[in-house]
């Protein structure tokens, strides 16, 4: 349904030259139309996009650093910052829960500035999506100097929250988001929760299967610091003070007292005092009380050129004759050394010790590729994010990660507007910086899993979509994920047909109300490069959605997050002087009635 493919996005060269013409001149002629949500909008719509709307579990916390908070350099501890981030975070959960929360779970933060002492900490944190007993909550962290009033973005942060009672199993009710950006994160933490749930498998087999070139036996001996100096042992007393109404050691405490190991851990590498960038994702794997003893261990894994990698577990114990202790938690952080230009210095080598810090060494290069890729890839905006990016093992969680989210967030926008509407099917267009989106809407009478099965597998869109020639597996990477090799016809005279290296991801509805997603994007295999014969085309989110409306009847809509070089195309279409849209929509319709009980079988796995 786009341009020259239904994926449907652009070339390069396309992309250029409508940059070059100024492709918003023709996007104006939608400025007009009637708001896809005016007419239905509600008083409480309006005013929860109003400033009288405050999301009902919204939590914030100001502090003012004191000398009693920092280290050395006159900045805030990040133990400290980490420890105000959980109790904000779990007041947040305990508000919508109404009753107590445990840390469960934390994902990377990335740690953009540092703060001085006189300056003011300000953390909010919300609930994002409720599931059964655990939440998702969403935290930012910003800085403010009072003298300037000027404001910095420390970090951001999702902290997953377990609700517990003591006598009776815990069951969540539904957080019900009302703004676009509540809608957006709602829909979104499914996705992430899902992340979550396989990241230590995946964690796992990436390391067992990633192939790491290191110079170990090319490095000058003489010149590195062996990793056992680096080694860190501390014990810690779980008071009363440290713990919550119900006993149980809070989550940030524990994440100070990693963070206090970590850093004399990297301290003796440098000789200086290192500055913490980055914690990876970390589970907390059992409770901790008062009165346990906690041991935390710290060693640096690796150094690179500018940065080091410091892994820290804790073990608990409870009595002094125990032999056996618990495992808690585990993490990995990253840290850099400062200049006097706030730059990061030259980091000396390190010499891990044969057998296990020689594996720990050769898995902290592998973890910094995954980590880099899932930087790259789950936390940048859209618009910053190529077209197509690199597939390849380390990154496929993270790719098919942003493939449904970017679908998702595009589906909860609020400004799309009804441009137009045939024979049932109605077309919408959505206007943004540097994309034009169209979303075509209709109803089938087909059952909704039945609609959705049929649609994941591409290799029979060219039984319904004429832009499609022919479609081919490439591989099948796991059960909601395949690539596929999509080739289009020529045409607008141009004499090269163009192909497509798709990603398709789908996504079966967590709760009831919410769609069945087949999202698409492009991305780059090196088997499958590009090549004279085609002229290589691009998208960089599509998809469809599916609504179930009724007994046999379902919500098919079709989202194209147009780039420069199909815009005339789209603005042909939008504009009522071509029907190709309907056409090809109205096929697809048919398709599906057509072979409506050709999977029915198959719907009983849904």
């Amino acid at each position: 349904m786009g341009g020259r493919c239904p994926q449907l996005c652009s070339q390069r060269d396309e992309g250029k030259l409508a940059r070059e013409t100024g492709w918003q001149g023709l996007a104006s002629v939608f400025s007009n139309r009637t708001s896809r949500k005016s007419a239905s909008r509600t008083d409480s719509d309006n005013m929860a996009d109003g400033e009288g709307y405050r999301n009902p579990t919204e939590v914030q916390m100001s502090q003012l650093v004191l000398p009693c908070h920092t280290n050395q350099r006159g900045e805030l501890s990040v133990g400290q910052l980490l420890k105000w981030i959980d109790a904000t975070a779990c007041l947040s959960a305990e508000r919508h829960a109404g009753c107590p929360c445990v840390t469960a779970s934390m994902d990377d933060i990335y740690f953009e500035h540092t703060i001085s002492v006189g300056q003011v900490v300000n953390i909010k944190a919300k609930v994002n999506r409720a599931f059964n007993s655990s939440m998702e909550v969403g935290i930012q962290v910003a800085s403010e100097d009072l003298c300037s009033e000027k404001q910095w973005c420390v970090c951001k942060a999702l902290a997953t929250f377990v609700a517990h009672r003591e006598l009776s199993k815990v069951k969540l009710k539904p957080t019900l988001p009302r703004t676009e950006e509540e809608k957006t994160e709602h829909s979104v933490a499914a996705e992430r929760r899902r992340m979550r749930l396989v990241y230590a498998d995946t964690i796992k087999d990436l390391l067992a299967n990633c192939v790491i070139q290191d110079d170990l036996e090319s490095r000058d001996c003489s010149h590195m610091v062996p990793a056992e100096k680096t080694r860190v042992e501390s014990v810690e007393l779980v008071l009363p003070p440290h713990a919550n109404h119900q006993g149980n050691t809070f989550g940030g405490q524990i994440m100070a007292w990693m963070e206090n190991v970590a850093t004399i851990a990297a301290s003796r590498l440098c000789r200086a005092h290192p500055t913490l960038k980055a914690i990876e994702m970390f589970h907390f794997r059992g409770p901790s009380q008062v009165g346990d003893r906690l041991v935390l261990k710290a060693i640096v894994n690796n150094a690179f050129k500018h940065s080091m990698e410091v892994g820290v577990c804790v073990e608990a114990y409870r009595q002094e004759a125990e032999t056996h202790r618990r495992h808690i938690n585990s993490a990995f952080m990253t840290f850099v050394v400062l200049g006097a230009d706030d730059q990061p210095q030259m980091l000396p080598w390190i010499r891990p010790q044969p057998g296990d810090g020689e594996r720990r060494y050769r898995e902290a290069s592998a973890r910094k590729k995954i980590r880099l890729d899932r930087q790259y890839i789950v936390s940048c905006k859209q618009a910053e994010m190529p077209l197509s990016v690199p597939w390849d093992p380390s990154n496929q969680v993270y790719l098919s990660y942003n493939n449904v989210s970017s679908l998702k967030m595009l589906v909860a926008k609020d400004d799309w507007v009804l441009s137009s509407e045939s024979n049932q099917v109605r077309l919408y267009t959505l206007e943004e910086d540097k994309f034009l989106s169209f979303h075509m809407e209709m109803l089938v009478h087909v059952d909704t899993a039945q609609a959705f099965l049929l649609l994941s597998d591409l290799r029979r869109r060219p039984e319904w979509d004429k832009h499609c020639r022919s479609v081919e597996l490439v591989q099948q990477v796991d059960e909601d994920d395949a690539i596929y090799h999509v080739i289009s016809p020529a045409l607008g005279g141009d004499p090269k047909p163009q192909d497509f290296i798709i990603l398709a991801s789908r996504r079966k509805p967590c709760d009831i109300g919410e769609p069945y997603v087949i999202a698409l994007r492009s991305v780059t295999l090196p088997t499958h490069r590009e090549t004279p014969e085609y002229r290589r085309g691009e998208t960089v989110c599509s998809g469809f959605c599916f609504w179930r409306e009724g007994d046999q009847l379902t919500k098919v809509s079709y989202y194209n997050q147009a780039t420069p070089g199909v815009l005339k195309y789209v603005t042909t279409n939008v504009t009522g002087l071509s029907s190709e849209f309907y056409t090809t929509f109205k096929a697809c319709e048919q398709f599906l009635l057509d072979n409506r009980n050709d999977l029915a079988p198959s719907l009983q796995t849904l």
